[in-house]
Formats: C-alpha cells, structure tokens, sequence
C-alpha cells in the first residue's frame, strides 16, 4: 500500500494536532505560573493582573530583576543542557561504561549532569550576566522582576534540604528493592509457561488493586512492635522501625512490587528465549545467562520499569505522612504541611516555590534517560 493511501487527510491533522496542543496548554499552564509565581515579591506573585504576575513590576522595584541577555544566556544553558543529556551523555555512557555495568554508567553519568546543570545555572550563569549587564546598556537592563528569596527561605531556613534528602533515600531503596526482585521474578516468569505462573501474575494484580490504606494499616501493628520483635535478636537496642525510611520503603515496595513483575516480565517476553538457548550452549548457567546475554537487552525496559518506581515513591504522600515522623518526612507531605500551615501571602509564595522545587529532579531524569524510556515503552507495547 503506497504512502499516499496511508497519509491521513488535512482536516483530521489539523483536528488531531489542535487537540494535542490544547491539551499540552492545559497540563502544563499550572506548572508554567506556579513557577513564575514563586519568583516574584508576594505583592506581584497574587496581583489581580496577570502582566504585573509575569513582568513582576514590585519584584524589579526591589532590585531584583532578569534582562534580556540573562533570559538569552538562560536559553542557551537550557537548550546545552537539554542537548548534553540527549546526545552527549548516552554516547559517552555507551563507550566508557564496563559491559557488565551500564547501569553504573548511567548512574554516574545522572549524578554528573545534575552537577554540571547546577554549577552552570546557578553559577557560571549568575557570574557572567554580572560581568556583562553594566557594558551592554539597554540590553543589560532589568525588564521582569526575578527573585530566588523564596527558594532561599524554603531550602535553607525552613530545612527543606533535609526533606528532599529523606525523598531520595526511600526513592533509591524502592527503586532498588523494586528492581531487583522484579527482574528476577519477570525472567522466572517469562520463560515459564506454568499455569502456577499465571496465577501468581494475577494475585499480584489484585494485591496491586488494594488501597494503600489498607496495606499501612495492615503492616503498622507491625513497625510499632518492631522494637519488641527484634528484641530477641538485636538486644535491648533493637529498633522501632514506626516512623523509620526502612517502614516506608517496605510498604511501597510491596505496593509496587506487582506492577514491577508484571511490567517487566511483559519486557522479558519479548526477547527471543534463543538467545537464553544460545548462552547455554556457549556455557553459561541460567543466571550468568541473565546477567551476560539478557539484561544488556533488557535495560530500555528497567530504565522505563524503574522511572515508574521511582515516581511511585517520589510522588507518595498517604504511605509518607502515616509512616514517617517529622524528622525523616519527605517533600510531598512537608510540602502539603506548608501550605495548611502558611497564614502570610510570603509564606504561601514560600511553599510554592517547594512545590516547584520537586518538579525540577522529574524533569532531569526524564531528560537524561528520555531515549530509554520512549525505546522502553515501544518495546512493552510491540509483541515479537
């Protein structure tokens, strides 16, 4: 069939595209203001009139301002930025990264782009707009209002710091935790063809419909006795896990653990049990099969399997507040803390610039592994 009888006419394009484009507005409009909000004095940040919100006349008043080469300099950072995690990255993971540990590749490569994002944002950038703004005039002037107070105040006096560190130590247990067993479980139930198989998919499936309520209520009587459990064990220093990372991470990945073997084990079926053939016959045994021949496939489909955990555990707020005390809370439920607590218009552009500081890791992973997920994703959804 010739590509002329398979183009869709204009009239569903153009329909097609419109809504697309609507709906890409829609979503990404309260991002697009929360974020110009918390960067602004209180008084702009809730003006009646929208130019005075994004221009942020009372924000420049005070001294605290962009212009035009610092929105150019921006541009080219991002867009940098944007290429480097597109292209750059993936080619030098691929050609310095030990074959037996691409993901050690990646993982090294995530952490030295965030460093390098943030050096160059927040300081080449700031260094070299001061060097160049006096000399170039008019293009040097300040022309929208832009204040990092805010994220001053919310990072450092009010301790938010200490909130995204707990995010990321129940993130990285879950994610490894998830992945770990998911990929084993997934491979153990690809290549059999069961009928104790497929019933153990399916339990996993209902127990991945329970509320989340259910299953915290269920293991707190649990992590509240810890103490007394581990007695035995540890001696009279056993601890309470109630209110302890470690109870978080156990419940989300009991949680996430179904969705993992699933999804993964979707992944596994797709790779020809050939090669699993082929590496017997070169030597192997069933798990340096796995290890050597198989899971260099197979990484696409962790990458995406492992974003879903990690956004599960990231974006939790019922597991997080219920299980966790004050000291070892996470964004989620300290940022909704803030915003039931906040009384002040200041305090309420504080807590908005928290709720759009967790957005910022979201988009550097999906901008450094955005090729392995799209690659992940088309894998799990085309059979053979």
């Amino acid at each position: 069939m010739s590509s002329r009888a398979m183009r869709q006419p204009l009239s569903l394009r153009l329909t097609s595209n419109s809504l697309l484009i609507l709906w890409c507005v829609i979503a990404a409009f309260p991002i697009f203001w929360i974020t110009v909000m918390s960067f602004k004095t209180p008084v702009d940040a809730f003006d009646a009139n929208a130019l005075n919100v994004i221009f942020g006349p009372e924000t420049r008043a005070k001294g605290h301002g962009v212009s035009l080469l610092d929105i150019c300099l921006l541009g080219l950072a991002l867009w940098g930025l944007w290429r480097g995690a597109a292209r750059l990255l993936p080619s030098m993971v691929r050609s310095y990264a030990p074959a037996g540990a691409v993901w050690l590749g990646w993982l090294i490569g995530a952490a030295a782009f965030g460093l390098v994002a943030l050096v160059t944002l927040f300081g080449l950038l700031p260094v070299l707009s001061n060097a160049l703004n006096p000399v170039l005039g008019a293009f040097g002037a300040d022309v929208i209002g832009l204040t990092t107070e805010h994220y001053k105040t919310v990072w450092i006096d009010r301790g938010f710091s200490n909130n995204f560190q707990n995010s990321l130590v129940v993130t990285a247990g879950v994610v490894t935790v998830s992945l770990t067993v998911g990929t084993l479980a997934g491979y153990g139930l690809a290549r059999s063809g069961s009928t104790l198989a497929f019933w153990i998919l399916i339990v996993a499936l209902v127990f991945r419909a329970l509320p989340h309520s259910v299953l915290v209520a269920g293991y707190l009587p649990v992590f509240i006795n810890s103490s007394e459990w581990l007695a035995p064990i540890l001696g009279e220093n056993a601890p309470t896990l109630y209110g302890k990372p470690m109870a978080v991470i156990a419940v989300l990945v009991a949680i996430n653990q179904p969705f993992t073997i699933w999804m993964l084990r979707s992944f596994f079926q797709n790779i020809p049990a050939e090669l699993d053939e082929a590496a017997r016959v070169d030597g192997c045994n069933h798990f340096q099969a796995f290890r050597r021949v198989i899971m260099p496939v197979m990484w696409p489909g962790v990458i995406t399997t492992g974003l879903f955990s990690f956004l599960l555990a990231y974006n939790d707020f019922l597991v997080t507040s219920l299980l966790l005390d004050a000291q070892n809370q996470t964004m989620v439920p300290a940022i909704a803390g803030m915003f039931n607590r906040e009384t002040t218009t200041t305090d309420q552009v504080v807590a908005v610039a928290a709720a759009v500081s967790i957005t910022a890791p979201l988009f550097i992973l999906v901008m450094v592994f955005q090729r392995q997920i799209v690659s992940g994703l088309t894998a799990g959804a085309v059979k053979g």
